[in-house]
């Protein structure tokens, strides 16, 4: 299969352990306490049956995660003939076009759906919307200083879909996060700087200023992002 299936099947290959934050590196932040290690489920199979059905949860969550919709039969009819050496049953040329209608019907969805919710949240009460098209509600209001995009800030936050699945929480994690500000999304770099130390705002984030058509391990393409965030601290060490 050509370029166009490639980032399909290398996202569904790959495997995140660390939280996803609202940060583009990982510098910031410490690796959790590796856990140990489980053993093998005895449950009669052998190795390369719990194998297949291991890479199978793990492809499965991967294309869930993309928004991704397909028919399971398929896809097992799909492994079955490549392992097999069976004929396919379509070649590179439509394999391609199907990955590419697959990903111009999910993309096109996508935007329209994220769209539709920020229209609808835009008209709530309390919400701003500021001229990049970023919408924040304040939750606790506070008084003082504000970090600049060159600052140092810790923080407590909460990430959600709009579908309200949490995707990453300092919060749950109960440890804050500090990072320099210029190395975060955009819509994190220009929400932060809205608020003063002791505040909690609420930032409902467009995927131009989050991560796009691109998405990460867990937030779909063209995700609107939903984040709570409560400023802490502004270099502070």
């Amino acid at each position: 299969m050509r370029a166009i299936a490639l980032p399909i099947v290398a996202l569904a290959l790959a495997v995140t352990t660390t939280p996803l934050s609202a940060q583009d590196g990982e510098a910031a932040k410490k690796d959790p306490e590796p856990a140990p290690a489980a053993a093998l489920p005895d449950d009669g199979l052998s190795l390369k049956e719990k194998a297949g059905y291991a890479y199978g949860v793990l492809i499965g969550n991967q294309l869930k995660s993309r928004g991704i919709e397909l028919d399971s039969a398929q896809l097992k009819k799909a492994f079955d003939d490549v392992f097999s050496g069976a004929k396919l049953a379509y070649n590179e040329d439509q394999l391609d076009a199907i990955m590419r209608e697959v990903s111009e019907a999910g993309a096109k969805a996508a935007v329209e759906s994220n769209k539709k919710f920020l229209d609808e949240n835009g008209k709530k009460e309390g919400v701003k919307t500021t001229a990049s098209g970023l919408q924040y509600e304040i939750v606790t209001a506070a008084e003082g200083a504000k970090p600049a995009s060159t600052d140092s800030v810790k923080v407590h936050y909460e990430g959600k879909l709009i579908d309200g699945s949490i995707f990453d929480s300092s919060v749950q994690r109960k440890e804050p996060v500090t990072f320099p500000l210029n190395q975060v999304i955009p819509g994190w770099t220009e929400g932060v700087q809205l608020m003063a130390k002791g505040s909690k705002y609420r930032f409902v984030i467009p995927h131009n200023l989050a991560y796009g058509p691109e998405g990460r391990p867990g937030i779909p393409p063209y995700s609107t992002l939903i984040f709570e965030v409560e400023l802490l601290g502004i270099n502070e060490p």
